[in-house]
């Protein structure tokens, strides 16, 4: 078999990015490390890819259509997949072709359309008459893999929706690579988000939360790409808590070193854990709870600055004394039965659980003898 691959296309240049609109056959897919796909492994936060993960009955679906348009040949795929290679491939303006030495260039990075080249593969397997079927390809050149993740999610939140906690992810490598690689030009809510750098920041959290294994969160946040049933609460609606309260000026620990930050937070929801308890079914690591407890932490931190230490057993005190005091919609908030799934918790909106804050902080910022009176 021949190491290169001749096929008619057109130059398509939009600004520094220079694309090779041609088709591709099936059969070219199949060749040993053509193409690669960077898909984000929701299992190590510290690897670099990106893509989705494969959602193998789409993949089916497109190969059953594409199987049983065979014989009336009517299968119809029109949309181009997006590969990528951080090599030059020479465009013969005599022709009009590009040839592909797969030695030199291959494996192309598909950016978007995995599932179009797994369907394809899948109906191939199937029905030999598809490999010949043709594919149309955009092929960029001289893209390098930040580039690419780039111009992933910027396909991938102009065209078409991508699950945010994969978003997140990438958002927050961007952030890393700012001002150390080059990167194209990105939409502007894009390029805002990864300026300030938030997605890191949180990020760094809820990886901290969900690896320590003291943490009463190990394993217990759903990251991106993980399509199992495990974990309590998804990465996504972590994190937005996270930007929401804990990442502002307002709450004094971010002004700490970062690993502090990180540290502190754990000992937090070690000291609610430690009183509320987790034996039984609870929401508590559902969103209710971490909204509560979020947006509670602003006071609750405020009030820490005052204190002697940042210890567990501080937090758990000044925790307990909060429990114990707080009256109206608030009462039973410090015990296991009101977080049991089914009970109280289960059933409070936005508007109660900002009620139920509003008595917390009430009763964490009263004067140190209003237990006694009431007991007086």
């Amino acid at each position: 078999m021949s190491n290169i691959i001749t096929r008619p296309a057109s130059l398509v240049k939009q600004g520094n990015l220079c694309l090779y609109a041609t088709s591709l056959k099936v059969s070219d897919f199949l060749i040993p490390k053509f193409y690669s796909i960077e898909r984000l492994d929701p299992e190590n936060a510290n690897e670099k890819g990106y893509q989705r993960l494969l959602n193998k009955g789409r993949a089916k679906k497109l190969a059953d259509y594409i199987v049983a348009g065979q014989n009336t040949k009517d299968a119809f795929l029109p949309t181009s997949v997006f590969m990528a290679t951080d090599k030059n491939i020479v465009f013969n303006q005599e022709n009009n072709t590009i040839d592909i030495n797969i030695n030199e260039v291959c494996p192309f990075n598909v950016v978007d359309g995995q599932h179009r080249v797994e369907g394809l593969k899948m109906a191939a397997e199937k029905d030999s008459r598809v490999l010949d079927f043709e594919v149309p390809v955009n092929i960029a050149i001289n893209l390098s893999v930040i580039e690419q993740m780039c111009h992933f999610l910027i396909v991938n939140t102009t065209q078409r929706s991508v699950e945010e906690g994969i978003a997140q992810r990438i958002r927050a490598r961007l952030t890393e690579a700012m001002n150390v690689d080059d990167t194209p030009n990105l939409p502007k809510w894009i390029f805002t988000s990864v300026q300030k750098g938030e997605d890191e920041k949180a990020l760094l959290y809820i990886d901290y939360l969900n690896a320590e294994n003291d943490s009463p969160w190990k394993d217990k946040i759903k990251m991106a790409n993980d399509d199992s049933n495990d974990g309590t609460i998804n990465q996504k609606s972590f994190v937005k808590a996270i930007k929401k309260y804990i990442l502002v000026d307002d709450n004094p620990i971010i002004k700490l070193e970062g690993d502090k930050q990180h540290k502190i937070f754990l000992n937090y929801w070690k000291s609610i854990s430690g009183i509320i308890g987790d034996d039984k079914p609870s929401v508590l690591y559902k969103y209710n709870g971490v909204e509560l407890f979020c947006k509670f932490s602003v006071p609750f931190f405020n009030k820490m600055v005052n204190m002697p230490d940042y210890k567990v057993s501080t937090m758990q005190t000044l925790l307990q004394n909060v429990f114990d005091n707080v009256e109206g919609v608030a009462v039973g908030v410090g015990h296991t039965d009101f977080w049991t799934k089914g009970g109280t918790a289960s059933g409070l909106n936005s508007g109660a659980l900002s009620k139920i804050n509003s008595e917390m902080v009430r009763a964490l910022v009263a004067p140190s003898g209003t237990q006694l009176e009431k007991e007086l």
